[in-house]
C-alpha cells in the first residue's frame, strides 16, 4: 500500500455520538468510509466498503463483535478487525479474538495511539494492552507447552516463560520482578528466544506470536 495512503475505516458502534467523536479525532488520519449501529448494518457496510479496518465494538444490537466478524467472513469478504471497547473483560478480549480480530483497545485509548493501532493491524500486527494481551496468552496457554509447534520446541521452559511475557509486552525489569531472576538474566533468555525462532526484535515476536493465536 502506498505509505502517503490514509487507511479505509469502517466505525461499528452503538451509540452515534462515540462514532462522531471518534471521527473527528481521527477523520484527518484515516479514511472513514462507513459507520454503522448494530450488527446487520454493520456487515452490509462493510461488504459494501471493504475498508483496510474495521473498528468494532464488542457489544451490539442484534449480536455482538464477533457475530459481524462471521456474518462479514460468511460473504466471502476479508478485512482486519481492531475492537474498541469500554469493556475490559477477559470473555470479552478472548471472544472477539476467537473470532478473528487481530487487536483489542479499550475507549481511554487516545487519538493518535488509536491512529497507530489502525495502522499497525492493517499491516497485520497485533495490538494490546499488555493486560488485555495477558487474557489472550493465558487462553491460549496449552499452545505454549513444548511439543506442539516444533519452533516452540526448541525452548526450554525458562524461555517459554520469558517469551510468555515478552509477547504479552512487558519490560525486562518486570519480566525480571515478575520470574525471580536478574534483568541480565532476562535479556539472555530474551536474546536466546529471539535468535532460536530467528527473529530480529521484539516486534516480530508480537506478529510472530499472533499469527500462532498466542497473543
Amino acid at each position: 500500500m502506498d505509505s502517503n495512503a490514509r487507511r479505509r475505516v469502517v466505525l461499528v458502534d452503538d451509540h452515534a455520538l462515540f462514532r462522531a467523536g471518534v471521527r473527528a479525532e481521527i477523520g484527518e488520519a484515516v479514511e472513514v468510509v462507513g459507520e454503522a449501529g448494530d450488527v446487520s448494518e454493520a456487515v452490509e457496510v462493510i461488504c459494501a466498503t471493504r475498508p483496510d479496518v474495521v473498528l468494532l465494538d464488542v457489544h451490539l444490537p442484534g449480536g455482538d463483535g464477533p457475530a459481524v466478524i462471521g456474518g462479514v467472513t460468511a460473504r466471502g469478504v476479508g478485512t482486519r478487525y481492531l475492537a474498541l471497547s469500554v469493556s475490559d473483560a477477559a470473555e470479552d478480549v478472548i471472544a472477539v479474538i476467537r473470532a478473528g480480530a487481530r487487536g483489542y483497545v479499550t475507549k481511554v485509548i487516545d487519538g493518535a495511539e488509536l491512529v497507530a493501532a489502525i495502522g499497525r493491524v492493517a499491516e497485520g500486527d497485533a495490538v494490546f494492552s499488555p493486560r488485555l494481551a495477558g487474557f489472550v496468552l493465558d487462553a491460549f496457554s496449552a499452545e505454549l507447552s513444548p511439543g506442539a509447534d516444533p519452533e516452540l520446541d526448541q525452548l526450554s521452559a525458562r524461555e517459554l516463560e520469558v517469551m510468555r511475557l515478552l509477547a504479552r509486552g512487558y519490560a525486562y525489569k518486570e519480566i525480571a520482578r515478575r520470574l525471580s531472576i536478574s534483568i541480565k538474566t532476562v535479556e539472555t533468555h530474551a536474546s536466546a528466544v529471539l535468535r532460536k525462532l530467528q527473529l530480529s526484535s521484539r516486534n516480530e515476536l508480537t506478529t510472530w506470536a499472533a499469527r500462532r493465536r498466542l497473543i
